[in-house]
């Protein structure tokens, strides 16, 4: 399978992906969050961010892990650029990206970045597809991501994911905050807010800049 078609795979299963849910804990109550220090999408530029297309989990911060969940993390998980990944219920292949993720009480937080360069209208494409999944909309006033980027909050029965994704030279990253059960229960606004101090964090492990 082409490179581009992979990437536009991905895309399409990870939305696929928020119907289908993650059995993850329900702590029965929301857990206590601490105050937040991060910095928020809106008040950081991302225009200047040059964001490398190799791995950068570890370089997220620990304290930005556990603010995005509102808790210390339960569980993490790593894979990059060839490792064959379950990238949604009954599809596996091999992928063409460095990601991410951690959970804990209900909340999983991922990010992502594509290892091959993304031309400017693949990633007009990317978006397209990104908005397609009817259950699926675009946040409005999204602050930018990237250029082009999108802003996106997805809901079902099970729960939302909201995320941010968008284009920083050639490379495409990805950042998202999925919530079940209890966790589920925050505002889109809030969960929007939450969202984006996240994405802060990881644009800024992704381009090697110091937090």
């Amino acid at each position: 399978m082409p490179v581009v078609r992979r990437l536009l795979l991905a895309v399409t299963v990870t939305a696929l992906a928020v119907g289908a849910g993650v059995a993850l804990r329900d702590s029965g109550s929301p857990p206590e969050e601490p105050e937040a220090t991060s910095t928020p999408l809106e008040s950081f530029d991302t225009t200047g961010v040059a964001v490398l297309r190799t791995a950068f989990c570890d370089r997220v911060p620990d304290d930005a892990v556990a603010e995005a969940l509102g808790e210390e993390p339960e569980d993490a998980t790593e894979h990059g650029n060839g490792d064959r990944i379950r990238l949604a219920p009954g599809v596996r292949d091999r992928t063409h990206e460095y990601g991410c993720s951690w959970s804990a009480g209900g909340v999983t937080a991922s990010a992502w970045v594509f290892a091959p360069p993304v031309p400017r209208p693949v990633a007009a494409d990317l978006l397209r597809r990104a908005r397609a999944p009817e259950r699926c909309a675009a946040l409005p006033d999204a602050p930018a991501y990237g250029d082009p980027s999108v802003g996106l909050v997805c809901t079902t029965e099970r729960g939302r994911e909201v995320s941010f994704r968008g284009l920083f030279g050639d490379a495409w990253l990805a950042c998202s905050l999925r919530a079940t059960g209890v966790s589920a229960g925050e505002s889109v606004d809030d969960s929007a807010d939450r969202t984006g101090r996240w994405c802060v964090a990881v644009a800024r492990a992704a381009s090697a800049e110091v937090t």
